[in-house]
């Protein structure tokens, strides 16, 4: 069950993307023009999202993911070409109508877009969750948590990101705060690896952690990692 920390934060979290921020993350997600701060985080996740599809492998004709927190839906449409049904939940729900309403004809059908919690326990049984960028809000422990709620309900892998906690990203997160409000993320908690993986340990019986990744672009850093069933 989520708990009053998680809720406390996840109503933050929709205040921002779904009142504060829908239009500059929309813009952000499109090839429309944006700063040279927005660029690198566009790029940077372009990287990310990239990593991760290929964590998942080519061919997902089968399978069933579960996108837990699919912004305005790229990597939700890109799983869909490569044969995956797939269930793409957001808390924004103007991110969700953008996600739709930029999902091809052609792999409309093998996405279900919802607005709602990732850790609703009535989405059913997944293959695999892709959590990308969506739980670089939470301290260590409570992402530990959560990747646990998620791996209950999966068969093969979990693959997430984490902001690492490194001189540099604590050095761009300072920086940020000196650009205009639109070029500013929500904050976001620094996660030391090692302890994160020592948590998961305790979280998510039957899983394992495996491959890894560190992306950096400009302003945007991020940390992959992949949970898969042993």
């Amino acid at each position: 069950m989520p708990t009053a920390a998680y809720q406390a934060r996840k109503a933050r979290l929709e205040e921002y993307f779904d009142r504060t921020a829908s239009e500059t993350w929309a813009r952000l997600t499109s090839d429309a023009p944006v700063s040279r701060v927005r660029a690198t985080v566009r790029e940077g996740r372009d990287r990310m999202r990239a990593k991760l599809l290929d964590w998942l492998g080519d061919d997902l004709t089968g399978r069933r993911v579960l996108d837990a927190g699919c912004g305005t839906g790229a990597l939700a449409i890109e799983a869909a070409r490569r044969g995956a049904d797939v269930v793409a939940i957001d808390i924004a729900g103007s991110l969700v109508e953008v996600a739709d309403a930029r999902a091809p004809e052609d792999v409309k059908g093998r996405i279900d877009f919802r607005t709602g919690d990732m850790l609703d326990p009535s989405l059913g049984r997944f293959d695999h969750v892709v959590a990308m960028d969506s739980l670089i809000h939470y301290p260590a422990a409570e992402i530990a948590r959560v990747v646990g709620l998620l791996a209950e309900r999966c068969e093969r892998s979990v693959v997430f990101t984490f902001a690492p906690r490194t001189p540099a990203l604590r050095l761009m997160h300072a920086a940020g705060q000196l650009f205009p409000r639109a070029d500013r993320s929500p904050a976001i908690e620094p996660v030391e690896a090692a302890r994160l993986r020592r948590l998961l340990a305790g979280t998510a019986p039957g899983f394992s952690c495996r491959r890894d990744a560190l992306v950096q672009r400009g302003f945007y850093t991020s940390h992959a990692q992949e949970v898969a069933r042993a």
